[in-house]
């Protein structure tokens, strides 16, 4: 098999320009640190980061030649949770460090015939679908509950910082 196209060490919050590819991963396959993932183009991305790290949908990876490549979260099998006491069904759900989408009017798990039942017992409506998931991050503002790092730091890369800071699209340069 021919070596990758491209060859990722680095994560953005948001792409800062044209994305130079996609990649379209579920929940699992964006938690990773040394992979080679197809992109949609058909070329392959060598993701080769510091640490372990769980890929938000819309981040984008940055490669060795300065592109970025945009994450997208991948359609998967789903349950949508509804029901009049909504706040305490996701209490039961956080109970059980289930990871959760939690949107107005809803909340989105992935399939588990176990946490259904549960869910049914304490009279929630489940409903199966399929959707992208991206589930709330840890108490800390992290994705997920092994430890890493989510800042931004740009570490030995070169690119141009010259997009506005202010506003809805501000994001932090912790």
């Amino acid at each position: 098999m021919s070596a990758p196209a491209l060859i990722a060490r680095h994560v953005h919050a948001h792409a800062h320009g044209t994305p130079a590819g996609r990649v379209v991963l579920d929940y699992e396959a964006r938690f990773l640190r040394r992979k080679v993932l197809p992109l949609e183009d058909g070329r392959r991305l060598l993701v080769d980061l510091p640490q372990t790290t769980s890929l938000d949908h819309g981040v984008a990876l940055v490669c060795e030649d300065g592109s970025e490549v945009l994450v997208d979260a991948a359609p998967e099998p789903l349950y949508a949770v509804t029901g009049g006491a909504l706040a305490r069904i996701a209490w039961h759900v956080g109970n059980r460090h289930t990871p959760c989408q939690i949107e107005a009017d809803r909340l989105l798990i992935r399939r588990d015939h176990v946490m259904r039942d549960m869910l049914a017992r304490i009279g929630a409506e489940v409903t199966e679908i399929t959707a992208p998931f991206t589930p709330e991050g840890g108490a800390y503002g992290h994705g997920r509950t092994h430890g890493h790092d989510h800042s931004h730091g740009h570490g030995p890369h070169d690119h141009s910082h010259d997009h506005d800071h202010s506003g809805a699209g501000a994001h932090d340069h912790a």
